[in-house]
């Protein structure tokens, strides 16, 4: 069986099992999660199977950020909320649960505890910013 067809994501596209679904077009979906970190937590994915960034094709990404970006907007206009933080979980080892890769639009409230994306991982880099820098940069 191929990973597409036993993945729990890659079912809700299909409609193969439910989800409270918030948007739908020809090559995304949105809904909202199970288990929700705040009121109006909603995961989007690409109908695709990719279980990361790095192997969606280029011609996929536009879409599924298009539907983060209409579903942003749509959170923060029907919403009390004072903000978002939009994230992915990219491998298992940053916390990836569903090996589909999936956007998750968590609404932020006032006082609601959490913090920004640099309270995630608390780890000093093994070397300057600037050495790191000539590693990463692409010509």
């Amino acid at each position: 069986m191929s990973a597409a067809a036993d993945c729990l994501f890659c079912k809700i596209a299909r409609h193969e099992i439910p989800a409270n679904v918030v948007f739908e077009d020809e090559r995304t979906v949105a809904f909202l999660d199970i288990n929700p970190c705040s009121w109006g937590h909603t995961v989007v994915i690409a109908k695709l199977h990719s279980t990361g960034l790095t192997d969606l094709p280029p011609s996929e990404v536009t879409p599924l950020f298009t539907t983060v970006q209409r579903l942003a907007d749509r959170l923060l206009e029907v919403l009390p909320a004072v903000g978002l933080t939009i994230g992915v979980n990219h491998g298992i080892g940053a916390g990836q649960m569903i090996q589909h890769l999936h956007v998750h639009l968590i609404p932020r409230y006032a006082g609601d505890g959490g913090g920004n994306v640099h309270s995630i991982v608390h780890q000093t880099p093994p070397e300057s910013v600037e050495a790191t820098a000539k590693t990463l940069k692409l010509s």
